[in-house]
């Protein structure tokens, strides 16, 4: 499925020795409410879209012994949210490919290619305009320069899983030791059956700003 885009980067570059899969897109409708078409594009950027750049680039680290993957998952991808049942089964399945994939290099292989999976909450890109959070103290809204910050330190200690903000680890354990029941009003109390409600989106994000220009003039 690698393309001429491959190429080009070979040729422009050579051989890649870091390949961070960031692309992202997101819905935020409800399950009845996403169209099929749209649910296939979550799959195709979200997750799919990392097994072909692996495919790509991963063989010459592999020959070379030396190279690191990192995959831009989400909170999302390790638990379930409301308003975000496409992008939140893509970033599921982004996790389980990386998971896998450093499973596979190190303990079959035996390479010293690097992973690094990356799950942060909701960053202030544009793309998850309108969301809110309930305690910005324990689930804050990230910026983009203190996420990217933490994503290049655990590139250069190596570190497998960064989950941002810390608290997360924290709901995460609660998560595996609670009934559904109480696991539903802990995320009552931190808000994240409303996070989505005045979601927006970076495209209709841009739309507003654009009337609001034509109404100016």
């Amino acid at each position: 499925m690698a393309g001429s885009w491959e190429s080009q980067v070979k040729e422009e570059v050579g051989d890649v020795t870091i390949l961070i899969n960031n692309a992202g897109v997101v819905t935020g409708k409800s399950f009845l409410n996403t169209p099929d078409h749209l649910v296939e594009k979550s799959f195709l950027v979200n997750a799919i879209s990392h097994f072909w750049t692996c495919k790509a680039f991963l063989p010459a680290m592999v020959k070379a012994n030396h190279g690191h993957l990192v995959c831009i998952s989400s909170i999302a991808g390790l638990v379930g949210i409301n308003g975000l049942s496409d992008y939140s089964s893509s970033k599921f399945a982004a996790f389980g490919f990386a998971e896998s994939l450093f499973l596979e290099l190190t303990m079959i292989m035996k390479t010293k290619v690097k992973s690094t999976i990356v799950c942060p909450y909701f960053i202030k890109t544009g793309m998850f305009e309108g969301c809110t959070t309930k305690y910005p103290l324990l689930l804050p809204l990230l910026e983009q320069e203190y996420v990217a910050q933490k994503i290049f330190n655990a590139i250069l200690e190596e570190q497998v899983y960064l989950i941002i903000p810390k608290f997360a680890y924290v709901a995460l354990f609660l998560k595996q030791i609670i009934s559904p029941k109480m696991m539903i009003a802990l995320g009552e109390y931190l808000g994240v059956d409303t996070c989505m409600t005045s979601f927006t989106g970076r495209v209709k994000a841009e739309e507003l700003q654009m009337e609001t220009k034509r109404k100016e003039q």
